[in-house]
């Protein structure tokens, strides 16, 4: 039977044109990397197949031996890498090698630094790893057919990376794939066995399936012979003895297709009620959609050494997406379905454990090496302030955690934790004081933070968008409560001198007309006006009630459509400030009402928020400044 083939030849997307520009001209400083991410590739075509067959064993095609070949031809200048895994079919091919599904790749050429060194590191994050073969070969070619499919069925993709690619129909009798690389002139070195070995041993000797090649050997009888060249074993299986920290690290690379060494990681077997075996990670930098609550995450799950699936997510909880590893199970059924996991009570207590292991490792680094942690902070911080929320049981954990900007140290990096702020608190303070607003300096500028300057009381300053919404889910840390400087009354507890609280009284009792006259004045704008205890320099400042939502959180529901509940602020005054003084001695009602206005418009522009009628404002000042003037 003869197989009509046709020649088709295709472009590039657009974005895959420029990554290969890209990996052709640009990333010379570690070409080496092409081999770890094919063998990678070829490693994981391995493990989905072994997958499939668990429920088909006919795709096996009676050759159950999974094994990677490397093979190299000094003369033609080629090296050849083929795999027995699961294969592609001609629109797997199309979709594979033509496109990038991911949007990653226009993140990966925003995120380039012009640095080789560093360039070559984002490869892997960003799943374009095939494309890596360009930076060694002028011509890639590549033979595959999907397991069970037909022998006519058999695909010839090749390009050299100029844009274009051709694709035809050929017969292949074995399943897989097979990649061969023409190397350019300067990258010929690789064409050699004593290379290609040293390669496979630095990069890939964790694969768990073996990597063959013929021997190099000058004895008679092992000359040409095949033989292993890596240990071809499931590192995360091995004694914790025996593995070395650069074998750990080079795992780490492997599975997070990452090019950084991890910050640290954790490898355990339980044995007992469970029996499983995890591996984790913490990544020094986070990947380009961590913020995409919807992006692929999770961990490799194994079932006695099987692959089952790449990004198992039931075993960590969202706020922990960052974590990278493996887990490996002898409770989880072989044929392990996303329903099956999401209803298992074993995947549950897994899940609980896996949890509490990664807020250890992290706890643990924050204690030894305080530098670390605030490198993984500064990466991922925004994500773990989604766990109060998410995970009630841990939320003492995670708030132990936390870092933040502070009034002690005066500056915006998040590098203050809870416990340091308690062993700095004031004698007779109960409370941990935050304040949130838009922007650090917004915060630091408030008047809300006067009468703590005055005091010497530490503030912590939460400018992240997700702030607000987090101190809703923590009402206390260690037995102490927080306190929101900005909402409600402030009680400063035994700090406040009965002085300070006579004071306020005999104030908001001396100056009661003066209250009821501003109420009047401002009624549709406020809830209540009092005497404050918060100010020493400014007049006015506006308080959010005890119970209504606040700025920050407003932002968020209008920017997600939600209708935003009506609050009115409270209007707190500084009766000592001359400002306020001047006010109460105006007689003339109208003119009252004028400069209660900009008072109240100008506590709302101080506390980091839009005044409604900001024309009205300007034109109430510039009358004011005109009668000042004449």
């Amino acid at each position: 039977m003869t197989v009509e083939t046709q020649k088709e030849t295709l472009g590039f997307q657009t974005e895959v044109k420029q990554l290969l520009n890209l990996m052709i001209h640009s990333l010379y400083s570690n070409k080496e990397i092409f081999l770890r991410e094919l063998i990678s590739n070829a490693s994981d075509a391995e493990d989905k197949l072994r997958f499939a067959a668990l429920k088909d064993d006919k795709l096996y095609e009676g050759d159950s031996e999974l094994q990677i070949r490397l093979d190299y031809d000094k003369d033609a200048g080629n090296v050849t890498l083929t795999d027995n895994g699961i294969g592609m079919t001609r629109d797997d091919v199309i979709s594979n090698l033509g496109t990038i599904a991911k949007s990653g790749t226009a993140e990966f050429l925003k995120q380039l630094s012009g640095d080789e060194k560093k360039d070559s590191k984002l490869i892997g994050q960003f799943g374009v790893g095939f494309y890596s073969a360009f930076i060694v070969a002028d011509r890639v070619e590549v033979f595959t057919r999907r397991a069970g499919a037909p022998v006519e069925e058999g695909v010839h993709w090749e390009s050299a990376g100029d844009g274009e690619f051709t694709i035809e129909q050929t017969n292949r009798e074995q399943r897989g794939t097979q990649i061969v690389l023409h190397l350019k002139s300067d990258a010929k070195e690789f064409a050699d066995g004593w290379r290609l070995r040293s390669l496979v041993k630095k990069y890939s000797d964790h694969i768990s399936f073996p990597v063959i090649m013929k021997s190099e050997s000058e004895e008679e009888d092992k000359k040409g012979e095949d033989e292993t060249v890596n240990d071809a074993t499931a590192l995360w299986t091995l004694p914790r003895t025996e593995i070395k920290d650069e074998e750990y690290k080079e795992f780490y690379k492997h599975i997070a297709h990452d090019f950084e060494d991890p910050l640290t990681w954790s490898h355990n077997k339980v044995e007992g009620k469970l029996d499983y075996t995890s591996l984790l990670y913490i990544p020094k930098r986070a990947p380009f959609d961590l913020y995409n609550r919807e992006a692929p995450r999770g961990l490799k799950l194994y079932v006695q050494r099987v692959f089952i699936m790449d990004d198992a997510e039931q075993f960590l909880p969202l706020y922990l997406r960052f974590a990278k590893g493996v887990i490996d199970s002898n409770d989880l059924s072989l044929n392990v379905s996303r329903e099956i996991l999401q209803n298992d009570s074993t995947v549950e207590s897994i899940r609980t454990a896996m949890t509490k292991r990664v807020l250890d490792m992290l706890s643990k680094l924050a204690k030894k090496n305080p530098e670390d942690y605030q490198a993984f902070w500064n990466e991922f911080g925004t994500v773990l302030k989604e766990g109060p929320a998410e995970d009630f049981s841990n939320r003492e954990k995670i708030a132990g955690l936390l870092r933040f900007a502070s009034t002690h140290t005066g500056e915006p990096t998040q590098n203050v934790s809870l416990d340091e702020y308690i062993e700095r608190m004031k004698d007779g303070q109960k409370k941990i004081f935050y304040i949130t607003a838009d922007n650090f300096t917004a915060a630091k500028s408030s008047p809300h933070l006067e009468v703590f300057r005055k005091k010497g009381i530490e503030v912590l300053i939460l400018s992240d968008r997700i702030d607000e919404w987090m101190m809703g889910y923590l009402s206390e840390y260690d037995g102490k409560q927080f306190q929101d400087v900005a909402r409600g009354d402030l009680d400063l507890g035994e700090v406040e001198t009965e002085e300070d609280k006579k004071h306020k009284e005999e104030a908001a009792e001396e100056h009661k007309g003066l209250l009821e006259r501003i109420q009047k004045a401002l009624e549709d704008r406020v809830q209540e006006v009092r005497v404050t205890n918060r100010l020493t320099d400014s007049p006015a400042c506006l308080v959010v009630g005890e119970f209504d939502m606040g700025a920050q959180m407003k932002k968020i529901m209008e920017a997600a459509g939600q209708k935003v509940p009506d609050s009115k602020p409270i209007f707190e005054l500084n009766v000592d400030h001359p400002l306020v003084q001047r006010l109460e001695s105006e007689q003339n009602e109208e003119r009252f009402g004028e400069l209660s206005a900009v008072l109240f418009d100008q506590a709302t522009l101080a506390s980091g928020e839009q005044i409604k009628d900001p024309g009205a404002y300007v034109s109430r000042l510039n009358r004011l400044l005109l009668e000042l003037a004449n």
